[in-house]
């Protein structure tokens, strides 16, 4: 990985982190996006989760993509994406 693709992924990261805060606030506290993150926000909007369990399930893919973040490449997946993967997983697991 070049410095240059390093920086990329760090800005990303700290982006995405920025972005998930505010989801959690439940504020947005500025009006600049990167067009990856307005896709990101779209996508949050259409999965309408549940607000008893908004907040961890923000939280497990919070994580899930600062995983994804460490060992590849952006945009981080979408929340949409990491729902379908959640749950293909706990139906392997039956």
């Amino acid at each position: 990985m070049t410095a240059e693709e390093y920086e990329q992924r760090e800005r990303q990261l700290n982006r995405f982190r920025r972005l998930i805060g505010e989801l959690l606030r439940g504020e947005m506290n500025r009006n600049s996006f990167e067009p990856w993150e307005i896709e990101l926000l779209i996508d949050f909007e259409a999965c309408q989760l549940p607000s008893r369990r908004r907040l961890e399930i923000l939280r497990q893919y919070q994580r899930a993509v600062e995983r994804q973040l460490d060992t590849g490449p952006g945009p981080p997946i979408k929340l949409s994406h990491f729902l379908v993967r959640r749950e293909q997983r706990r139906n392997a697991l039956e």
